[in-house]
């Protein structure tokens, strides 16, 4: 079994909130639980890909994605020999790709040392690709009723508010003794307990929103409430500043065909399709000739647009130029529109430009 550390003086001080919560949240989650399509049951390869999903992404927005890749990909064996193109289209949209790739190579290694099964046993499940701390927590407590708590930023607010902690939830060590807290405090309904955690902190407490205090199922032993500011918590470090870069986007049509080209196998949108594109701000005329410079005879610019990426910690403003050109020539795929929407998968950056075309 996964072991915290044991929390110092000021935690042992909050013990009594960690050991009222199953008690508070258990009855309440069973009332008010969203009814989400992956809390359908509990099989671990349910869990995980949803977890996976969820990550940095709205639940709306997940729902779709949820489905369509479970209808395509069904179980691990059938993810872990899907093509990279095929995966990379169920995921179109919805950014950090890395995600389906470690998907995929988790699958792999499931299928060669577990028999396509997951293992349950934590240690083994956080050393598949692209599972850390969290999803290792979910998926064990959740899929196998294990004490693994899965603490992210939802369960980190809940938890400075609940103590009245105003150390930032950003650091290590703030994760660390909220993770050795809950492991003292977990009941035999793990998987609940878990989800009623992740529950609460993205509802009642949830982000971007004052929290619901007089809803709250913690609000007889709740310390931010008391004090009178939990809506000032949790308490995070400065972001960085993101990094700022221009491009010139190329969206090249030849009749009903449009040109396309892969990006690096490393690095950022690793392996994703892109339009053609190149560093900084070009003119018109600068525009023209760099499309010379691929090999193209450009026929006309019928139109020029501005638009804006944010990536983590990076933002692209762009300028798109849409040609035609007399031939599709250069290094490029030409791809009809109806090809593009079935088989190749354009990041949102790029996708952008494509969704207005005429």
């Amino acid at each position: 079994m996964v072991q915290y550390p044991i929390w110092n003086e000021r935690g042992r001080t909050n013990l009594e909130i960690y050991e009222q919560l199953p008690e508070a949240l258990l009855p309440w989650y069973e009332e008010h639980k969203r009814d989400l399509p992956w809390r359908a049951d509990r099989e671990p390869y349910h869990v995980w890909l949803s977890e996976i999903m969820l990550q940095q992404t709205r639940v709306e927005a997940v729902k779709g994605y949820y489905a369509r890749f479970l209808e395509a990909l069904p179980d691990i064996p059938a993810l872990a020999k899907a093509e990279d193109d095929v995966l990379q289209k169920l995921w179109e949209g919805l950014g950090y790709y890395s995600r389906v790739r470690n998907l995929k190579k988790a699958a792999q290694v499931l299928m060669a040392d577990f028999g396509g099964q997951f293992p349950k046993n934590h240690a083994q499940v956080l050393s598949l690709p692209g599972i850390g701390p969290y999803t290792a927590g979910a998926i064990c407590s959740i899929a196998f009723d294990l004490p693994t708590p899965a603490v992210d930023g939802n369960v980190l607010r809940l938890a400075a508010r609940l103590t009245a902690d105003d150390t930032p939830v950003d650091l290590p060590q703030t994760k660390r003794k909220v993770e050795s807290a809950l492991a003292a405090v977990y009941p035999a309904q793990a998987g609940n307990f878990t989800q009623a955690l992740m529950e609460l902190g993205a509802t009642l407490c949830g982000p971007d929103r004052a929290p619901d205090c007089e809803q709250c199922p913690c609000r007889a032993f709740c310390r931010g409430r008391a004090a009178g500011t939990a809506a000032s918590l949790p308490v995070r470090l400065p972001k960085r500043a993101r990094r700022e870069e221009r491009k010139t986007v190329f969206l090249l049509r030849c009749g009903q065909l449009y040109a396309l080209e892969r990006r690096d196998s490393r690095g950022l949108l690793a392996g994703l399709w892109q339009a053609p594109n190149c560093s900084g701000w070009l003119e018109p005329a600068q525009a023209i000739a760099k499309v010379e410079e691929m090999g193209l005879k450009p026929v006309q610019i019928y139109r020029q647009v501005e638009k804006e990426h944010i990536f983590t910690h990076i933002q692209w403003h762009m300028r798109g130029y849409y040609l035609e050109v007399a031939a599709p020539d250069g290094p490029y795929t030409w791809l009809t529109k109806g090809q593009i929407g079935e088989s190749a998968a354009l990041p949102t950056a790029f996708r952008q430009f494509f969704e207005e075309w005429e």
